[in-house]
């Protein structure tokens, strides 16, 4: 009888563990590696949350206005490559390169880099299959200027 309860417990404890595994989507069963989109705008929210981090990017056209969720990396991997919170607070205009969904209906991608107006650029991580060959580029090319960002004026962390 204890090695039943074990093995249940055990059973339990391992469903317990990969439950938010199935939650987690490879590149390629929602974005379109063949859809290359670029974005320019403010930012409207940032979720910083795992297993992705989302930008809230308005964008203008010259029909209208449309908010995109923009995918980014797990909020570590961005922090250990020097992007913080702070610098992606509301009203920060930035540049997206990424790949857009598939369902092109949805004002929804994936980010692979962001620029700042001052020229900074960070890689955010479009990487895992079904990704855009290339992978993470070189992040001491002078284009990805790592390191801790100034925050706007009037922002506190």
């Amino acid at each position: 009888m204890r090695r039943v309860r074990l093995y249940l417990a055990v059973g339990l404890l391992a469903l317990a563990v990969a439950a938010p595994l199935i939650a987690h989507h490879a590149f390629g069963a929602e974005f379109d590696r063949d859809a290359p989109i670029r974005l320019e705008g403010q930012v409207v929210m940032l979720e910083w949350v795992n297993p992705h981090t989302w930008i809230h990017i308005e964008v203008k056209t010259d029909t209208a206005t449309h908010v995109w969720m923009v995918e980014g990396g797990t909020p570590n991997t961005l922090l250990r490559r020097g992007l913080k919170r702070n610098c992606l607070a509301p009203g920060t205009e930035l540049i997206v390169d990424g790949y857009q969904a598939k369902d092109h209906s949805l004002k929804r991608a994936n980010g692979r880099d962001v620029t700042f107006t001052d020229g900074r650029k960070f890689f955010l991580g479009s990487s895992g299959a079904g990704a855009p060959p290339g992978g993470a580029p070189n992040p001491n090319a002078p284009e990805y200027q790592g390191g801790p960002c100034q925050p706007p004026p009037g922002w506190e962390e």
